[in-house]
């Protein structure tokens, strides 16, 4: 199966209060006594998107997703209170606990990547199996890849770097460009914070597809997707993501033995591929697919085949080996 699965609506959405006034909306779809399997959006602060649904066969997979704090239909909308790795990662449990799930399998791509290693990382135990797209590990030289002028997107995107760094007076190094956008996304200029939220978004968007048509007004067509996505991508990188430096990798032993797929895009120019790369091969249980002719974008259509094609094979070797 290497085409999208029918659109399909939700059989259950509801808000499930967790701690210090966050909310959070949850999802289910499929078959309610399949596979579990959680989607964990990326971004941070990116929100579920109807597109996610369709990477699973229905009658395979218990399908749970989620919008992360600050993202999406959770409440409150944008707030960076309260909103670490560790809330992040509380709540995951949470929401299993509250589901009764035992073992799921975890399902992300980009920080949904990194989210869902992490929670492996912390509850091996609970894990099936993963599969991972556009692989975000959270390490210095990821951050600089994505943000400082001598990573790669910067070299590859010149001129679209030039217009990036503009609202943060020209920044050029990751830690300047972070603070001077941080600055603007938690000041009371309203005009300037929401001019810097859609460089930031534009910036992303660009960047994310190894073949973009569209035009840049097309590239944000969704403000308060925006919003969040921006904000909240900007506070987590502040904080290195809340983890170590190379906290994954070190800690990847915890699961060398729950199978994984690692997708991604050859030309990703979000997340660098030598990530993808050196997590395959610090990780035994883990197999590796290089898609051709793709960047970071799970909408990319070889993209989306791969996120099919795994989901149904990790299904397959579950149900062999239960």
């Amino acid at each position: 199966m290497s085409e999208l699965y029918p659109a399909i609506k939700p059989f259950s959405s509801e808000m499930l209060p967790v701690d210090n006034g966050h909310s959070l909306y949850i999802e289910q779809c499929g078959n309610p006594k399949g596979i579990p399997v959680l989607f964990l959006h990326g971004g941070p602060g990116a929100g579920l998107f109807s597109h996610y649904r369709r990477f699973f066969d229905p009658q395979k997979y218990w399908i749970i997703g989620f919008d992360q704090r600050g993202s999406g239909q959770s409440t409150p909308f944008g707030s960076i209170e309260s909103n670490t790795t560790q809330d992040l990662l509380r709540d995951i449990n949470q929401i299993r606990e509250y589901l009764g799930v035992q073992q799921w399998v975890l399902f992300g791509g980009s920080w949904g990547a990194t989210l869902a290693l992490l929670a492996a990382i912390d509850h091996p135990e609970t894990v099936k199996g993963l599969v991972l797209r556009g692989s975000f590990l959270a390490r210095r030289e990821d951050f600089d890849w994505y943000l400082d002028n001598k990573g790669g997107a910067a070299q590859l995107f010149p001129d679209y770097y030039e217009e990036f760094t503009q609202p943060a007076d020209g920044a050029l190094t990751t830690d300047a460009l972070v603070d001077g956008y941080y600055d603007l996304f938690t000041g009371s200029d309203e005009v300037h914070k929401m001019a810097a939220i859609k460089a930031w978004c534009l910036w992303e968007a660009r960047i994310s597809r190894l073949h973009c048509k569209m035009q840049d007004d097309e590239l944000v067509p969704n403000v308060h997707r925006g919003i969040s996505l921006a904000v909240l991508e900007c506070h987590y990188i502040k904080h290195q993501c809340f983890i170590e430096p190379n906290y994954i990798l070190d800690n990847i032993h915890k699961i060398n033995h729950i199978p994984a797929t690692i997708i991604h895009g050859r030309y990703d120019c979000v997340c660098k591929i030598q990530g993808a790369y050196a997590l395959n091969q610090a990780w035994p249980a883990s197999q590796l697919t290089i898609v051709p002719e793709s960047g970071h974008s799970a909408n990319e259509p070889k993209i989306s085949a791969a996120l099919c094609l795994a989901a149904n094979a990790m299904a397959n070797f579950i149900k062999e080996n239960e």
